[in-house]
């Protein structure tokens, strides 16, 4: 038998399902996608610059600063989840100072990160009035028939 969650074992018939964030959705994705394009920089910079630093370094760093995007997905509920996604948008764009071309790319990435939280925000607070105004709605039509 699976083991359940949580929210599984918590659940009970007219409990209402948790509103995922759009805002965490949408900053989860631009950050998987750049810890990708950190998997492929690092490729990138292992065959251009091997010369200089150590494979071994290179592809630690890599692999760990790669990690490091995937983990903020997990934390971006926190308060503290956007402010580490702004440091990594940085971190990102000063790739640039071992390939330039990640200057672009980080920029490009910092703008998608940008209009993610933003619109994110936007559409988390949209949804949350329409809640509001729909438990209004349900409160003032007690016999009114429900999907």
């Amino acid at each position: 038998m699976a083991k359940l969650t949580k929210a599984q074992r918590d659940w009970r018939p007219g409990t209402p399902k948790k509103r995922r964030s759009t805002k965490v959705m949408f900053a989860s994705t631009v950050l998987l996608l750049e810890a990708f394009v950190v998997l492929f920089g690092t490729l990138t910079v292992f065959g251009l610059r091997r010369d200089e630093f150590a494979p071994v370094l290179i592809f630690s760093i890599g692999i760990v600063l790669a990690l490091v995007f995937v983990f903020t997905c997990a934390v971006l509920a926190k308060p503290w989840g956007v402010g580490l996604g702004w440091i990594l948008q940085i971190v990102l764009i000063l790739t640039g100072i071992l390939e330039p071309a990640m200057f672009l790319v980080g920029a490009l990435f910092a703008v998608a990160w940008w209009y993610g939280i933003r619109t994110g925000i936007r559409i988390d607070r949209e949804a949350a009035q329409r809640e509001r105004d729909q438990a209004a709605w349900d409160e003032s039509h007690p016999n009114a028939p429900t999907n």
